[in-house]
Parts: C-alpha cells; structure tokens; sequence
C-alpha cells in the first residue's frame, strides 16, 4: 500500500488570510466604536492600577530575571519596570485580569478581549521607543485604539458560534490569536507576516480550562491572557525575524488544528470584521465577578433591604439563570481560595445578600469565613430558565440575565426580582458610562499622587487628544519613580 502524501506547499488557510486582511487595514470606520475603546482602555488600566494592591498579583510581576536592563524597555503601569516587549505583556496582561474586572464578551464562547491590551501596549510603547531613539516618529495612541478593535473583533467574532469550552480548551486562545494578529501589525509586519505568524499561533500549545472548574479552580486564571498575549508577541517577533509559517496549519488532515482538538469542525468566520464587538462589548462596572452571575448580584442588592435583617429566617433561595451559568459557576461545596470564590455564582449572590454589595476583598480568607455565606448557599437552588438561555445567545440581544427570590421559613417570600442586561451591557451605556468613569478616577488615585492622578485623567478624557498623544508618553504619564 502506497504511503505517497502530496508535498506541494498550500495556499494559506482562508480564516489565515482574512484575519491577516484585516490586522493589516489602518482603518476602522466607527467613531463610537473608537469612542467605546477609549472607554474600554480606561477601565482596563484602571482594573490593573487596582490589582497592584494584591501581594498575590505583585509576586508576579518584574523582569523574568531580577535586575535585567532593557533598552528602550516597555513601561508598566503604576510600576517602575521597564521590560522587553515579551515580559511587559505578560506583566500588563496578568495586572489587568488579576480581578476579574475588566470588559466581558459571551456567546458560544467567552473572554475578555481587553486581555489584548497587554500585547498591544507593550509592544506599541516598545515600537516608539525604538523609534524615537532612532529619529523617528513614536506610534499614537489612535494606532493603539485600533489594535484594541481588531483586536477584540478578532476574539469576539472567533466566539460567536465556536465553543472552545466544550473541548477543554480555555478561551485564552483567542487572546493569543487576535494579539497575534494586532501585534505582528504593530511591529511593521506585512499580510504575509501576519499570515505566518497567526499559523504559528494556531499551531501552538494551548491552555486547558481545568485551572477555572473545580475541585482544582485557581490563580493561574488571572494569569493565563497574560501568558496569552506575551505568547504572541513572541511569535509576532520570532516572524520578524524571519521563523517561516504553517499555510495548512488549521485545515491539514490529521496534523491540524481542527483535526486534533477541534473534533474536525472547520473554524471559520460568521461574518464579516469591522466593528461590532467593540461597539457591544460588555463591561464590568459594578462588581469584580464572573460575567454570567453579574445580574444575580444586581438582584441580590435589591433583595439586601429587605433579607439583611432577616438571614437566620431564610429557608430557600432560588437562583434562576442560564444554561452557560449553570455549566461555569453553578458550584457547591468548599472553596479553596479566592479564585475559587469569585467564579462560585452561589458565594456571590451571598454576600451580596449579607453586605448589600460585592468588592474584590469579598474574595479574601479574611471575609470567607463569615460563616453566613456558606449557611446561605446551603440554601441555594439553581435552576435553568430557556428563555434566558435562547435571549443569551440572540445576536439581537445578548442578556445575561438572572433572578433571585428568597422565601422564608413562616411561609412568606420577597417578590422575585430579575435583571435581564447588566449595568455594563450596550443597552444600558447611558446608565453605566458615568459609573465607568468615576470607577476610573478611583482606581487612579489609588495607585498616584494628586498631580499625577489628574494628568492622567485629563489624557484620557478627551478621545482627540488622547488619539493623537504618542504612545511613549501616555506610557510615561503611568509610571511610578524607583524608590
């Protein structure tokens, strides 16, 4: 029997070519879409500034080997560091996903695509590093906002209809995928740099999502788009140093991508690239928590009033949810750290009851053993509601919704209280921005002195001025002195 296999080199993947058609263009249409990424890189900063008071974030943080010295290095929010391209992503990418704080983005798969902004940031201040030391001219912060829409358009889109979850893989592939794509870019990558780089990208080990589920949920979830989008600025920067690619990387029989770990389904596009998921994302406004129980704790601090006084008298909560909850953050039993916790919809809807709100610190050793958080989750019933199930993946709506209604053990009950869109869904915008804001401004000052903290608010509330500042000096604008 003959073993003949065809060695004549392919065209490249078609998903490798419109991605790469896309990173290449210089331009995206939609103002608001730009508007929203401003937004969206000020409360990405903001969640990583907030995260620097975190020993558990900090240990993670410096160049891999102490005391290393990097030309032209990459700067690194609300620290001294300045990195190589590769270490300050990883660096910006764990910051700023440490809490589970920053933009959210649900459909068949989900993600966080400012997890991006770690690759893109780092490698565009490194870009104008370079340059400037060279003569010439620094990228702007409008090149950066641009990358963080393709960026998340590359994720999002990826997600609408291809459920890596449902094989074990952990959607931080689609952030080393679109920070692939943004970054190659960056660097002055061609199309068929981008194409090359992707495939490599495609071909690369990826992540298992064991590290979210129990029994074995953990840290390595508030570092792996780190790892992500520090990985594909190593590729991005091996290509350009001229490392070939893979043309069949996802399509080739047996060796490919889709062969091996996607159970043969082609992974293709279903529609075109612009805009729509920035100008859709999802964000995080109110409570540092899993996505998908966002709205049960809008409930529970409704309910809080009216149970605060009343929690010893509490015989049955019922949490009524959809299928992608159930399947993430439906959890009983012990948990063991606050990774653990704040993917645990049941620990949420809580504590939320008991303090009449929800902040990282709800998370630590310190608050967990409150031994009324666990009474209540005792108590706790989850149940699947289809029209919340059917309206989660509606392209024309995209809730994320829950409700809550506790019933006492003398019979009585609250009403039943539901909340369909989260304070940070699209539908909401003139509600949430405000709140978005002043969320900011806090997280800023925590981390600045005064003058500072004002410098770099005044920079990024005006989306023109902030499009034209070079890279190198909004970066300079987020560093802190050695001491």
């Amino acid at each position: 029997m003959s073993s003949f296999v065809n060695a004549d080199r392919p065209e490249p993947d078609r998903l490798l070519t419109e991605l790469a058609e896309y990173a290449d263009r210089r331009r995206i249409d939609s103002r608001e879409a730009y508007e929203t990424a401003r937004y969206c890189l000020m409360d990405t900063l903001g969640c990583g500034l907030l995260a620097l008071q975190y020993p558990a974030c900090t240990k993670l943080l410096g160049p891999i080997v102490p005391g290393t010295v990097v030309p032209n290095g990459a700067r690194v929010p609300g620290t001294a560091y300045e990195l190589d391209p590769v270490a300050a992503a990883f660096n910006i990418g764990c910051m700023i996903r440490w809490l589970d704080y920053n933009d959210t983005w649900l459909a068949a798969e989900w993600g966080h695509p400012s997890d991006n902004l770690g690759g893109i940031l780092a490698v565009a201040d490194y870009v104008s590093r370079t340059r400037t030391a060279d003569g010439g001219q620094p990228l702007l912060m409008r090149d950066v906002l641009t990358a963080m829409i393709q960026a998340h358009e590359i994720q999002g889109v990826l997600a609408l209809d291809h459920s890596f979850n449902r094989v074990g893989l952990d959607h931080v592939i689609l952030v080393k995928i679109a920070s692939t794509a943004v970054v190659t870019r960056l660097l002055g990558g061609t199309k068929a740099d981008i194409v090359a780089a992707l495939s490599n990208a495609w071909l690369d080990g990826h992540s298992l999502r064991i590290y979210r589920h129990a029994p074995n949920t953990g840290t390595r979830k508030s570092w792996a788009a780190g790892d992500a989008t520090s990985r594909a600025v190593r590729l991005a920067l091996m290509t350009l140093q001229g490392e070939m690619g893979y043309p069949s990387a996802l399509s080739a029989q047996t060796w490919g991508f889709q062969d091996v770990l996607f159970k043969g389904r082609t992974v293709s596009l279903s529609r075109e690239l612009g805009s729509y998921v920035m100008e859709n994302i999802l964000f995080k406004i109110s409570y540092p928590a899993e996505f998908h129980g966002q709205t049960a704790v809008e409930c529970a601090v409704k309910l809080h009033p009216l149970v605060k006084d009343r929690l010893a008298d509490i015989d049955t909560i019922e949490l009524t949810t959809h299928e992608s909850a159930l399947r993430i953050i439906d959890k009983r039993g012990p948990l063991h750290n606050p990774a653990d916790r704040d993917h645990c919809l049941q620990y949420m809807v809580a504590v939320a009851l008991i303090r009449g709100g929800l902040n990282a610190d709800h998370y630590e050793d310190a608050e967990a053993a409150d031994p009324r958080i666990d009474l209540l989750r005792g108590k706790m019933t989850t149940v699947e509601d289809g029209r919340y199930s059917r309206d989660y993946l509606d392209e024309n709506k995209r809730s994320i919704a829950n409700a809550v209604q506790i019933r006492f053990a003398d019979g009585t009950s609250t009403q039943r209280v539901e909340v369909e869109y989260p304070l940070g869904h699209r539908r909401r915008r003139e509600e949430g921005i405000p709140l978005l804001q002043r969320k900011f401004e806090t997280n800023v000052r925590s981390r600045y002195p005064d003058a500072q903290a004002d410098a770099i608010i005044r920079a990024c509330g005006d989306l023109v001025a902030l499009e034209y500042m070079p890279v190198n000096f909004f970066m300079d604008l987020l560093s802190v002195s050695r001491t």
